[in-house]
């Protein structure tokens, strides 16, 4: 798959018959399916969760969507969907607008507010390009009125979904990487990241602290101030701190934020839990540990864990 290179997951037994390259294919175009879904459904959670508390918010459908150019082969992946053309719904998070729309995964996706996709042109040297400006389509018209018609092949009619208001956030799964990261707007997970394969509260406390730099503006705030050891620590710790905040608005335990670090830490004292821009791993699970109080607090007085209001900022107290 070009852009998105897949790990092939193979497991035969001694005595089974050998795996042909279209089995291969099949495995791991489902494989890929399901934890992209699997991504979407938990980052769903987190920012519809903590939507009230953001300062930057979308209207979201719930709906991830792919281009069957963007792979090695076209093809094969328009014969694992079933499509005839390249656009198609790779993911829809359960209970999200676009599930109660009755949209399912894999669909062909045919017109956004009734604009033909098939007459988006295909640049060669970009073909990640279409399928971010179907996404800015899609994010447009529900920018204008909060709501987006969307036509599905073999569907009588288009289907007119309404937004719901997330965090302004996004997340993406990315093949041959082993780690997390965040751009400010875009959280990236890598294939091989050891978190996939956590509990899924842990896997989700990973995503809350990437998400927390985004909520809390680190990116723009190290712009200012300098990408120095010292401004660096301050972030990671502050947004290891508003972990369990956004956990437990997207209903997960949030001490499941010091089970992430203590079960990551030991295992991975390299890299990110060694460099010097971090405290060590044991010390974070204790900041995180020492919030949590707060965190029932607040939902207890507030009827949600509301990090706006209760939250004690490192970096706005300098």
């Amino acid at each position: 798959m070009r852009g998105r290179a897949a790990i092939l997951f193979i497991a035969a037994a001694c005595f089974s018959a050998p795996l042909t390259a279209q089995d291969n294919f099949s495995k791991d175009f489902s494989r890929l399916q399901q934890q992209d879904s699997y991504l979407q459904s938990i980052g769903w959670k987190l920012v519809t969760g903590n939507a009230a508390f953001c300062d930057q918010t979308k209207p979201a459908t719930g709906l991830l969507i792919q281009d069957a150019a963007g792979y090695g082969d076209p093809a094969r992946v328009r014969a694992e969907t079933g499509i005839g053309g390249d656009i198609f719904i790779h993911a829809v998070v359960p209970r999200s607008p676009a599930a109660l729309a009755g949209i399912d995964a894999p669909e062909e996706l045919t017109a956004i507010d009734g604009m033909e996709l098939a007459a988006l042109p295909l640049d060669e040297d970009r073909l990640w390009q279409r399928q971010l400006d179907i996404m800015a389509m899609i994010a447009a018209s529900l920018a204008e009125d909060g709501t987006v018609e969307l036509s599905i092949a073999g569907r009588p009619g288009p289907a007119a979904i309404t937004g719901k208001r997330a965090c302004a956030s996004r997340f993406e799964l990315i093949s041959g990487r082993s780690s997390v990261s965040t751009n400010g707007t875009r959280i990236a997970v890598g294939r091989d990241f050891a978190g996939l394969g956590y509990a899924e509260d842990e896997f989700a406390a990973a995503l809350a602290h990437e998400l927390a730099h985004n909520l809390l503006g680190h990116a723009g705030w190290l712009d200012t101030n300098g990408r120095g050891r010292r401004n660096v620590r301050k972030t990671e710790d502050e947004a290891d701190r508003l972990m369990p905040w956004l956990l437990a608005n997207a209903g997960y335990d949030p001490a499941a934020a010091v089970r992430f670090l203590e079960r990551w830490g030991p295992k991975n004292g390299g890299g990110l839990f060694r460099k010097r821009t971090h405290s060590g791993w044991d010390e974070r699970a204790e900041a995180v540990a020492a919030e949590i109080p707060r965190v029932l607090a607040s939902q207890s007085r507030r009827g949600a864990a509301d990090w706006k209001a209760d939250f004690a900022r490192i970096i706005a107290l300098d």
